[in-house]
């Protein structure tokens, strides 16, 4: 993890993230048959799933926090609890730099993404931000922050495995290496 002193992610073992960004994931994968290739995307596919639950997670409370600030700076009399809803609306952030990936894949690891999070920025609790010092506040904006943009660098990474593992699977449709008949009776029925 980026920040140090704070939380560290769940262990386990040989976790899919350290897989799917290995040196060597791609390796071979032109030889590869054609099921191990999807097999190759499919688990960057739900890696990269559940680096944008996560960050999405963490974009959530960055969101919060910003707002008391905001809301201190501004001295208005409306609290927290009653901008919570404007302030988790999906408002326009940046321009996005994804390529418009649509995914039926839910996160894996809903609950465990959830702990991590709130471990992150444990000693600033969001049901009270208000009773917090500026300087707390400002503290778990840092921390979130850069793990924000340590898991926005990682997810970054999958897709590009993504976009190799695609971009070999396309090629072998393409030059005929692969057919859409043997995928299409590979399926379980009503797939």
């Amino acid at each position: 993890m980026s920040v140090e002193g704070t939380a560290t992610p769940p262990a386990q073992g040989n976790r899919r993230i350290d897989r799917v960004l290995a040196e060597d994931y791609l390796d071979g994968l032109l030889d590869l048959p054609i099921a191990e290739a999807r097999q190759l995307r499919t688990d960057a596919e739900q890696e990269e799933v559940d680096l944008s639950y996560l960050r999405r997670m963490i974009q959530g409370r960055l969101d919060i926090l910003r707002a008391e600030l905001n809301r201190r700076d501004s001295s208005s009399n409306q609290t927290l609890v009653e901008g919570l809803a404007a302030i988790l609306a999906d408002e326009p952030r940046a321009p996005a730099r994804g390529l418009g990936r649509h995914s039926t894949i839910e996160p894996s690891r809903a609950d465990s993404h959830r702990r991590y999070v709130e471990a992150l920025v444990a000693d600033v609790d969001l049901s009270d931000v208000s009773a917090r010092s500026t300087d707390e506040v400002a503290h778990a904006i840092r921390t979130l922050s850069e793990e924000e943009q340590d898991i926005s660098t990682k997810r970054r990474a999958v897709q590009g495995v993504m976009d190799a593992c695609s971009a070999e699977i396309t090629r072998r449709y393409r030059d005929g290496e692969a057919d859409v008949a043997t995928l299409l009776a590979e399926q379980p029925p009503g797939a």
